[in-house]
């Protein structure tokens, strides 16, 4: 039988052992305290050992500790792991992180990071399999990943990363989508080289079946819709191959054609009709009027720096207006080229009501200034450096400015930049520059002087191709004529010293962009054509045209070829001749394999003219070099040009050397290696002359900066 007593008593005991009696659960709760206040303390500081790769603020970043402010085991642990796959991310895949902690003075804890980076992991090779109509090489160019060269160290491009290596994958798919095969299936697998410390990474491609463009109709069910017109939007061509870029092309600006005619709601889509057995696709553009929805609200977030109105004004439509998609891709696509973000997405929700959308612009903005030092060497003008300030977002106003001391050793430069891309408010850039130049004495120039001038100018878009530029300004050089050797053997005989040439100049540039990309181009023809008239101490019209016209020689191989022409011509307008100092001087920019001031006519004394006028002519074939990487950036080329310098300047008291101008013409070959560098398209050409004047200056290898024309 069960004591009840003896129950109650058992149960008080069990009570208090539990904690429930008064006195001992008041106790209980206390220590539960002190043992989480002995294991959550105070930090005092965060601090790392060991790191190289990311500095001490990044890693600061990372880090629970340093921003919740206590410390637990659990989160020191997290943390460890933080930092250890930032280090994996980045590449090293031997890192080891440890911790350890000390006590401070004032009760607090400091948190050690031990960081042992090791090497970081390359990527040793990138393979495919099943790509029989595109080589690796052009595959590897369209990704983002790259194998390890000589630069790795300093682009560190040759990081394994999933998620980029996803990115890649649909880079190399839209690659084949643009060159005929809209089926391709890529796949990848990456293996780790212990050993090696390094990636292995394969690539297995199902090309499937290639297809060309077929028919291409054009059907509107709207009135009135000039559809001739928005035939020469089409860039899917009877023939060419499949393009899903070319396609979407089409469909945007077939759009904006509509737009532009005045049906704001225009819709286009394009119906695709497959044909295995040709091979090809018949394509019909659908234009049909769309649903008749409003801008209700534009939102624009993420830009700290830039103003607001710098972005709206690349939408060309504002609230209130109709709803177009095609306006609403070309807007993005202009916030993106301002070059002042890293990335813009732009997404709609639902109005207030059913024909009314809020449009939201998200930006993620880049860093726009740059400044810094550089220092190169090239054969025209020996070691040069500079030192600049750039900024291209101007107190966030979109305004472009820049400042640069450069020196050459001949000289030295003093250059001001400012350009307001919206004057007014309109589609027209208006800017300002001014210069200072300082030209020492030398054998080849016979005389020094000393520059100052400026500028203003107008860019107004003609099209989308098409720019005009208006510019005037106003210039003095000071002659400073030095003698250069015993006997005055090296006097000018065009100037002298202390003279003056004040000059007033305006102008217009016309120029025409239809290249395919202006970085690296293609396929396209880049032209420009300026004159400008020269007053006060002068009279002058000066022409000059120069245009380069870009082709594939083999598709999808990275043979190029291009043909440059270019002409220019001096008139005088009254009785007097063409002073040397506003004469052409056509160097290694129109004929390679002459040194700088080294072809045309020029004194018995040696003294070079320059000439008043000058035609070119240049063909040249790129490819890439066989067996490098494409991460290295190098490529080379073969070369011909041909070159007419005629035209003679006033000579002053010095006599015309005969054996300068014996023949107009002159001719050379040769080969070059460019390479694209972080600091810009570098080439060396090595020329072998054909045709020269008995005086020309020739030279065989020369150093210069890559130039479109």
């Amino acid at each position: 039988m069960i004591n009840p007593t003896k129950l109650m008593r058992g149960a008080v005991s069990a009570i208090a052992i539990m904690g429930a009696s008064p006195m001992v659960g008041a106790g209980l709760p206390v220590l539960g305290v002190a043992v989480a206040q002995a294991q959550e303390q105070l930090v005092g500081s965060v601090l790392f050992e060991g790191n190289r790769r990311f500095s001490d603020a990044q890693l600061l970043a990372m880090v629970d500790l340093a921003a919740s402010g206590i410390y637990t085991p659990q989160r020191l642990a997290a943390d460890v792991e933080s930092i250890r796959l930032a280090y994996d991310r980045d590449g090293f895949m031997g890192v080891t992180v440890t911790s350890r902690t000390e006590s401070t003075a004032d009760g607090r804890v400091r948190v050690i990071f031990q960081v042992n980076e090791g090497e970081r992991a390359g990527i040793a090779a990138i393979n495919f399999t099943g790509n029989n109509a595109i080589s690796g090489g052009n595959l590897k160019g369209a990704m983002l990943t790259k194998e390890s060269g000589i630069l790795s160290w300093l682009l560190r491009d040759d990081t394994y990363d999933e998620r980029k290596l996803a990115v890649d994958r649909e880079r190399i798919r839209l690659y084949y989508a643009n060159r005929g095969y809209p089926d391709a299936q890529v796949n990848s697998v990456a293996e780790y080289d212990a050993a090696r410390n390094a990636y292995f990474i394969n690539f297995t491609i199902n090309e499937g079946q290639r297809y060309r463009f077929g028919n291409i109709g054009i059907e509107t069910s709207i009135d009135g819709l000039n559809t001739e017109v928005l035939r020469s939007t089409v860039q899917t061509g009877q023939g060419a191959q499949y393009s899903v870029t070319n396609l979407q092309s089409t469909i945007e600006d077939m759009a904006y054609e509509a737009t532009a005619q005045g049906y704001s709601f225009a819709d286009v889509r394009a119906r695709l009709d497959r044909d295995v057995a040709s091979g090809t696709f018949n394509i019909t553009y659908l234009v049909d009027e769309g649903a008749r929805i409003y801008v209700e609200r534009i939102n624009i977030t993420g830009n700290t720096k830039t103003r607001d109105f710098v972005i709206r004004r690349e939408l060309a439509f504002g609230e209130g207006d109709p709803f177009n998609r095609s306006m609403v891709i070309r807007g993005r696509d202009a916030i993106q080229d301002l070059g002042y973000f890293s990335a813009v997405e732009v997404t709609t929700v639902a109005g207030s009501s059913p024909d009314k959308v809020v449009l939201n612009v998200n930006v993620t903005e880049t860093s726009t200034g740059e400044y810094g030092a550089s220092a190169g060497y090239s054969t025209t003008d020996g070691i040069l450096g500079e030192v600049s300030l750039t900024e291209r977002n101007f107190l966030g106003r979109g305004q472009y400015l820049r400042a640069a001391i450069g020196a050459t050793q001949s000289g030295r430069t003093f250059d001001f930049s400012f350009t307001e891309p919206r004057f007014m408010g309109l589609k027209v850039s208006a800017g300002v520059d001014a210069y200072h130049r300082i030209t020492d004495e030398t054998t080849t120039t016979f005389y020094g002087s000393q520059t100052t001038g400026g500028q203003l100018r107008f860019g107004v878009p003609v099209t989308s191709a098409l720019t005009a530029s208006l510019f005037g300004g106003y210039e003095r050089k000071v002659i400073a004529d030095v003698d250069n050797g015993d006997n005055n053997e090296f006097r000018s005989s065009l100037v002298t010293d202390g003279q003056e040439f004040n000059k007033a100049f305006v102008g217009y540039t016309l120029t025409w962009n239809g290249l395919d990309d202006t970085r690296d181009p293609t396929n396209g023809l880049y032209a420009t054509f300026s004159q400008q008239y020269i007053g006060w101490d002068h009279n002058l019209l000066k022409s000059e045209a120069r245009a380069r016209y870009f082709m594939p020689i083999i598709e999808d191989s990275g043979i190029i070829a291009s043909v440059r022409g270019q002409a220019g011509i001096v008139n005088n307008l009254d009785d007097n001749p063409v002073h040397s100092v506003e004469a052409f001087m056509p160097g290694a920019n129109l004929i390679r394999g002459f040194q700088s001031r080294g072809v045309g006519p020029r004194l018995t004394t040696g003294e070079y003219l320059g000439a008043t006028m000058y035609a070119g002519v240049s063909a040249e074939v790129e490819f890439p070099i066989p067996a490098l990487p494409e991460s290295y950036g190098l490529s080379g080329a073969l070369f011909a040009d041909a070159a007419w310098i005629d035209g003679l300047p006033g000579t002053g008291v010095g006599v015309l050397d005969p054996n300068s101008q014996d023949s107009p013409w002159r001719a050379s070959v040769g080969a070059s290696l460019i390479w694209d560098s972080p600091f810009g398209p570098l080439r060396g050409d090595v020329s072998h002359v054909l045709n020269k004047s008995t005086a020309d200056r020739t030279q065989v290898f020369q150093i210069t900066l890559q130039t479109l024309l």
